[in-house]
């Protein structure tokens, strides 16, 4: 094969690569999952918002598709995007969310291991003012693929969606993965990102967050060493940190949540072995 054929073929594999797109996370349609909307065929990527905030859209073979996380929050029923096209021209895309029963746990503990004190929950109060600005970061470079790969090794301690009921009071349902390792073990990233948070958090203990583009969003909690820095570029399989039981953890864990456009959700349904 001469240096010409081999160009052309290389070109051929890049193309037809581009052609089927980035392979997907797996779809529920159901708070905490991820809705995959078709937008039909287009030469450029439409731009779309889900209640006003910017949402992923990838290639999906000769058609582009939005990726949207569904808050653990939202109640079923009918949703809808904004779409809007390369000449300006809005629609609308309709689908509708279906209820989904998560787990609950009930216990009954000591009122102190509940309630916080002032010091504490003012803590925690100033702390949650600047999470919520960095949940809220979207960086217009899509992620290089939406296969993410457990960044530390072990069983589930914990599933997405679980409510505890604590003396009677529900909590907010658990927003991430658990997954029960020793005490040191290294923690990695599934993907390629950029590190735009890093600290001791009152409840999250140490964490790190990563930024791999298009609203995509990934944390890790309860570390018991950080290894980056903010603006540190990461590659998949890069250390981030070690497994530890900071802030409120009964025991050594890696929390690990997954945002997409603002809203927490599985992360097993990014998962390789999940699809």
């Amino acid at each position: 094969m001469n240096l010409m054929s081999l160009s052309v073929m290389v070109a051929a594999l890049a193309l037809a690569a581009n052609a089927r797109g980035l392979e997907l996370p797996q779809q529920r349609l159901a708070p905490g999952g991820v809705a995959r909307i078709d937008l039909g065929p287009a030469t450029d990527a439409p731009k779309v918002r889900y209640r006003d905030v910017p949402v992923l859209v990838v290639r999906d073979g000769g058609r582009w598709t939005a990726l949207v996380g569904l808050p653990l929050a939202t109640v079923p029923g009918p949703a809808e995007l904004a779409v809007e096209a390369a000449d300006g021209g809005v629609a609308t895309r309709s689908f509708a969310v279906k209820p989904w029963k998560y787990a609950e746990q009930r216990l009954s503990v000591a009122p102190g291991q509940v309630d916080l004190a002032p010091a504490d929950l003012a803590r925690y109060e100033r702390e949650a003012v600047h999470l919520k600005a960095i949940a809220a970061t979207y960086s217009e470079t899509p992620p290089d693929t939406l296969r993410l790969a457990a960044p530390v090794p072990g069983r589930r301690s914990s599933s997405f969606g679980l409510r505890r009921v604590f003396n009677g009071q529900a909590r907010n349902p658990h927003s991430g993965m658990d997954i029960a390792a020793p005490q040191g073990t290294p923690v990695v990233a599934p993907a390629a990102g950029r590190v735009i948070d890093t600290g001791d958090y009152f409840f999250n203990g140490n964490t790190v967050w990563l930024d791999h583009g298009g609203g995509l969003l990934t944390m890790y909690c309860h570390l018991s060493a950080i290894g980056v820095k903010v603006g540190d570029v990461v590659a998949a399989g890069a250390p981030l940190g070690a497994v530890g039981a900071t802030g409120r953890a009964t025991g050594p864990h890696l929390h690990w949540g997954v945002s997409l456009n603002r809203a927490m959700v599985d992360p097993a349904l990014f998962l390789a072995a999940e699809r």
